[in-house]
């Protein structure tokens, strides 16, 4: 039974020093995607020794862009075959979307831009989305791909969702790019097992009192498709037991498949 876990680290070698090789060295989870390394692979490769050392596996797509996005995915057996990138020319480089080929599952990290609501960077977005969903769309077979989405989907995914209905992250456009992956075969697998309830949450601003409070948002995925998507036992937010042993603003989401 694999479990696949998702994490946006927020700076791999800040999330090091702060707990994630501690948490790599006692989680359940075959294959972890992790999202904003902030690094080359030389950099991840030097913070994750100890992880690597002891048997992990790392897969990595350098960011072109010094000090934002990268993502990887490492996992306790080594791959069959890696693809960085999903043919964009625009996004090729950026070091937002890796994927690992094992014997019997593809799993994919993806890292979605943040946005801002009109502005340029919600444009190159909205860019990114259309082209890894025509990506996505395309694929067949057993495969999830994980990550930080920075989308929360519907009001369930969010504390305030009222004040953030202007927001990126919840936009109308956004929302709908969400509810075309799942028609077009996309399961939201952590959704399929926490129905009907808000959160579970995976994501706190540093700010205020919104880890304490819980107001947070759902906007680290898993979406599988294929026989895997049926196969979701159990899925867990990996949340700190308090503010100050926080590695990330993010906490891991682990599926359990059978």
């Amino acid at each position: 039974m694999p479990y696949i876990s998702t994490v946006n680290v927020n700076g791999v070698r800040a999330a090091a020093g702060k707990g994630l090789l501690a948490w790599l060295a006692v989680t359940e989870a075959d294959i972890v995607c992790v999202q904003e390394t902030r690094a080359t692979d030389e950099q991840v490769r030097a913070a994750l020794a100890p992880a690597l050392d002891a048997g992990w596996q790392l897969s990595h797509a350098e960011p072109e862009s010094k000090g934002r996005a990268g993502v990887g995915i490492l996992s306790r057996r080594a791959p069959r075959a890696v693809r960085i990138g999903f043919g964009s020319i625009e996004f090729g480089a950026a070091g937002r979307y890796v994927e690992a080929e094992f014997d019997d599952i593809t799993v994919a990290s993806v890292y979605v831009h943040s946005g801002d609501a009109g502005t340029v960077r919600q444009d190159e977005k909205y860019r990114f989305m259309a082209e890894l969903g025509a990506y996505l769309t395309a694929r067949t077979g057993d495969f999830v791909v994980a990550g930080d989405w920075n989308i929360a989907h519907t009001e369930r995914d969010l504390k305030n969702w009222k004040g953030n209905l202007k927001s990126a992250g919840f936009l109308p456009q956004e929302r709908a790019w969400i509810d075309e992956l799942l028609a077009a075969g996309y399961v939201d697998v952590v959704r399929g097992l926490h129905p009907g309830v808000d959160g579970p949450y995976s994501w706190w601003s540093y700010r205020g009192r919104a880890f304490d409070n819980d107001s947070g948002w759902r906007i680290d995925y898993h979406l599988a498709r294929g026989d895997l998507a049926t196969r979701a036992k159990a899925a867990v937010v990996d949340r700190a037991a308090a503010y100050d042993q926080r590695w990330s603003d993010h906490s891991p989401v682990t599926v359990q498949y059978r």
